[in-house]
């Protein structure tokens, strides 16, 4: 089954990032998967929720689809978020404080900006990605400024597939691919191979769990590439 962009069914669209391309932010990313876009950027401010204590960090993470992201112009939420926004980000908040050791940032909050300047499916996976390369980049400048002692970040990646039925489960689906699906699905995982989060399932029909399976173990064995990939353009781009 060949796709209309030419790729086969197990292949990801070119990942390209930019690092800092955000000059001001402690880390930033600027993450082009296929036609989607993805602004990142990392701030670590000071002082913690209630509920953390002084002996930690916290992490929180904002998600925006911009106006012309998107086909149709999508409405700011300036006074209240929308069901679909406040999913998102606490879905790829979750995934970052798996990942990140709080307690290395004691008193401070990290904050995870995600905008998404063109959406062409995956803003969850490449938000995640270029939040993993904000956050590398950050903690990367207070470890060399002896600012940070312990390296508190997981290697991590993220990627989607969707099922249409029978055998064709598709890696890093399009919008259009997204929405004729019969399941969705994404991997959050280290590069060692842990799990960090499975969220998605099946739209309108149950999914066999053979298919679910294999899904699950698609997006597992891609995601060690991925951060391969990631480390390789941060390193390229830091020449």
């Amino acid at each position: 089954m060949t796709r209309k962009d030419g790729r086969e069914p197990l292949v990801m669209r070119p990942l390209r990032i930019t690092p800092g391309y955000a000059e001001y932010a402690e880390g930033s990313a600027l993450v082009e998967l296929g036609k989607t876009r993805v602004l990142v950027a990392v701030t670590l401010a000071e002082g913690v929720p209630r509920h953390v204590g002084r002996r930690s960090g916290w992490l929180m993470t904002e998600y925006n689809l911009l106006p012309r992201s998107t086909r149709v112009r999508t409405q700011r939420e300036r006074f209240k978020l929308g069901g679909r926004t406040q999913e998102v980000q606490r879905f790829l908040g979750r995934a970052f404080r798996a990942a990140l050791d709080l307690k290395a940032v004691p008193g401070r909050t990290v904050v995870v900006d995600a905008d998404v300047l063109q959406a062409d499916g995956g803003t969850r996976v490449a938000s995640l990605i270029g939040g993993y390369a904000a956050l590398w980049l950050a903690f990367d400048r207070l470890v060399r400024s002896g600012r940070l002692e312990d390296w508190p970040l997981l290697p991590f990646a993220a990627v989607s597939l969707v099922w249409h039925g029978e055998d064709r489960i598709l890696l890093d689906p399009t919008q259009a691919e997204d929405e004729s699906a019969h399941a969705d699905l994404t991997v959050v995982a280290t590069a060692e191979g842990e799990v960090i989060e499975v969220h998605g399932g099946g739209e309108g029909r149950p999914v066999p769990r053979a298919v679910y399976q294999r899904m699950v173990e698609v997006g597992l064995a891609t995601v060690p590439g991925l951060v391969r990939a990631v480390h390789r353009q941060l390193r390229e781009g830091n020449a």
